[in-house]
């Protein structure tokens, strides 16, 4: 069958790229959206769209009966799943099948075989797959240690735990059944050897129903944070000839094993040793999957569509592989804050276009990152003919980015992509939890001050022509500097604001909350001279552009002003500042022990027995609060008496609400601890 009329039943970036491809195959695109997706991006590159009422997945993309209706409605013949959602549902693929449309996904059988982790590793030991020897947590022992615990059904870290100690090991089960429940209707949790520092390695398959499998390499995709990707490289660097070669032929076994078809991923963890051990089969299509479609050469979203059409892959064996692709996913989180995800308009995304460089996104600028959905605005891919090429052209590309809004862990990327360990290839699943710290600490060589100062200049320039300096311009006739209109003196009691006199701003750093004070003044040459900071000039100011000589070094200076941000993008750097009053407002000060929401999310929950005149002790959780696929456990900062809770189950609450307030106890010295993020999904 020829598939004429595609809909995708998801959302953001994965629907905008498999739009992309149907539009080059002439295929026409529908869109399904929430109400709260209604103005996004991929509803916007659709050719037709349907609405899904309501805002939460469970009752909008989860809801497979109303997106086979939708499907039915537009007219479509075939249903793409992406992945997330119900990509990997069984029971949607088989409804959407029933309906008598196509399904762009592996069969029934499959999805289902492979659903449960537990069943998956039975059927990979037949088909000699290599494995983790299982264990049984009632019988665990010293020499069992450490554990993992994993839930059944389900992906994304949900219903996972470390153990390293037995006296822990009963409590983290129940609370990675409890968790594993809640996130996927299934409670059931196994066990089996925590793997210290071993990498993660997967193998990209496509099936034909004609016999034919093709193993397309491999990826590494050690670097995770909360066991969720962060960057993801093809080919997995440092593996021998050996292992790559019983990588492909495990992950080809495991899909015949299952009578696969379409595109899928088989994950392995691979010890420090090279001991390659099956993790799990993902019967879809992988968030990384452009880094593989870069060194193949080959669209995978129309290798799909042409599977599920009945035709056979376009031969035999894949093309040949071809030079290093680096993808990066770029997240609306904060990596210092323990990725306490980020909400708001992004105000501005733009990412360098270039050879080698590939941007799939669900967002442009002026869109809004809610509340609802996973906090990722975009995949950047570079791809060279050496690794090394590949990671420095991905790195300098996030660098130039110019993204204004949320704050985002783009600085991680780049830090991470230049770190000695990744340069090295020395990758393991511990990267972050080992230099998590130095990554998102200040950067030494940077001078947040400079940057605040050519903020400053751009907002005292407010005519449309350049300022320039004297020798701004080399080489040809001078440009008398274009003076802007001087504004009148503005007389307070006994004293005036003379504009050549020193003036001085204030901003405070976005994340850090780091406060910087600048001062300037503009003489009769109408252009701003930097005022007590020695060895810089003003070179050219406009409102949105300064350039400046720091230490006999030109330095440039993109501005962007939002509000009372100032967005300044240098070469080298981002910066984020918040323009500050003069004088401090007592009236934003909040009584100590307040408990204030970090982002805006839902309440879910609270403390059993929790009520005004409770008894807490510090770091005890008090409030769970769910935002964008995560949960943020709300800690009481001390021990003493909660005097007021204003949160309740239910409560949609912004960021910065005050939810309750814990009056500590003198006599008690625990330290505070800090809200702690918990994945959902």
């Amino acid at each position: 069958m020829t598939i004429t009329t595609l809909l995708v039943a998801n959302r953001g970036e994965i629907a905008c790229r498999i739009f992309r491809t149907c539009r080059d195959l002439g295929i026409t695109t529908v869109a399904v959206y929430s109400d709260a997706d209604a103005e996004a991006l991929h509803v916007r590159e659709a050719d037709l769209a349907v609405r899904l009422p309501g805002a939460a997945p469970a009752d909008t993309y989860l809801r497979g009966d109303l997106v086979v209706a939708a499907a039915r409605a537009a007219g479509a013949d075939a249903v793409h799943p992406g992945y997330g959602f119900l990509s990997e549902n069984a029971a949607f693929a088989a409804a959407v099948q029933d309906a008598g449309l196509v399904w762009v996904g592996p069969p029934v059988k499959a999805i289902e075989l492979m659903a449960s982790k537990t069943r998956a590793k039975e059927l990979m030991a037949g088909a000699g797959v290599p494995l983790l020897a299982p264990v049984d947590p009632a019988t665990a022992g010293e020499d069992d240690l450490p554990l993992l615990l994993k839930a059944a059904s389900g992906g994304g870290g949900r219903g996972m735990r470390i153990v390293r100690e037995l006296d822990s090991l009963p409590g983290e089960l129940l609370a990675a059944a409890a968790e594993a429940a809640s996130a996927f209707g299934d409670g059931e949790v196994f066990a089996e050897p925590y793997v210290e520092r071993g990498r993660h390695v997967e193998v990209q398959v496509m099936a034909d129903a004609h016999d034919t499998v093709w193993a397309l390499g491999t990826r590494d995709c050690s670097l995770q944070r909360r066991h969720q990707k962060v960057i993801e490289e093809a080919p997995a660097p440092g593996l021998d000839e050996a292992l790559r070669t019983r990588l492909h032929e495990a992950a080809v076994a495991a899909a015949r094993a299952v009578g696969y078809r379409g595109a899928g991923t088989v994950e392995f963890l691979v010890s420090a040793e090279g001991r390659p051990c099956f993790l799990e089969m993902n019967t879809r299509l992988q968030v990384e999957h452009p880094v593989t479609e870069a060194v193949f050469g080959l669209d995978l979203v129309a290798l799909q569509l042409r599977v599920a059409e009945g035709e056979p892959l376009p031969a035999p064996e894949p093309p040949q592989p071809s030079g290093h692709a680096v993808e990066a996913r770029l997240y609306a989180e904060d990596p210092a804050r323990d990725w306490q995800p980020q909400t708001g308009a992004l105000l501005t995304l733009e990412v360098p276009e270039g050879p080698g460089l590939r941007l799939d996104t669900g967002y442009t600028g002026g869109d809004t990152i809610g509340v609802h959905y996973d906090p990722m605005i975009a995949k950047v891919v570079a791809h060279a003919p050496t690794r090394t090429e590949a990671v420095r052209l991905l790195a300098r590309a996030l660098e130039r980015a110019r993204i204004h809004g949320p704050v985002t862990n783009r600085d991680l990327l780049v830090r991470s992509l230049r770190h000695p360990d990744f340069a090295a290839a020395r990758l393991d699943t511990g990267f972050y939890d080992r230099h998590l710290a130095d990554l998102t600490a200040p950067a030494a060589d940077r001078d947040p001050a400079t940057a605040a100062l050519a903020a400053t200049l751009a907002e005292a320039v407010r005519g449309p022509e350049t300022v320039r300096g004297p020798e701004a311009v080399r080489g040809a006739e001078a440009v008398r500097p274009t003076r802007p209109a001087a504004p009148a003196p503005v007389r307070f009691g006994a004293w005036r604001n003379v504009p050549s006199q020193p003036q001085r701003k204030r901003y405070r750093s976005e994340p850090d909350g780091t406060e910087h004070e600048v001062a300037y003044r503009t003489p009769r040459t109408g252009i701003p001279e930097p005022y007590e900071t020695p060895g810089t000039r003003v070179l050219t100011a406009t409102p949105d552009h300064v350039t400046l000589e720091v230490n006999g070094v030109t330095r440039h200076f993109a501005i962007a002003t939002h509000a009372d941000r100032v967005h300044v993008d240098a070469a080298d750097a981002s910066y984020t500042f918040t323009a500050l009053p003069r004088f401090t407002d007592p009236a934003t000060h909040t009584a100590p022990g307040s408990l204030l929401a970090p982002m805006p999310g839902t309440v879910v929950r609270l403390a059993d027995g929790l009520t005004a005149g409770a008894t807490v002790e510090a770091g005890q959780p008090l409030i769970w609060l769910e935002a964008m696929k995560m949960e943020h456990r709300i800690l009481a900062p001390a021990s003493g008496t909660l005097t007021a809770l204003h949160a309740a189950p239910g409560h949609q609450v912004e960021v910065g609400a005050l939810l309750a307030v814990v009056q500590e106890d003198p006599a008690a010295t625990t330290p505070v601890p800090r809200p702690v993020p918990e994945e959902t999904a």
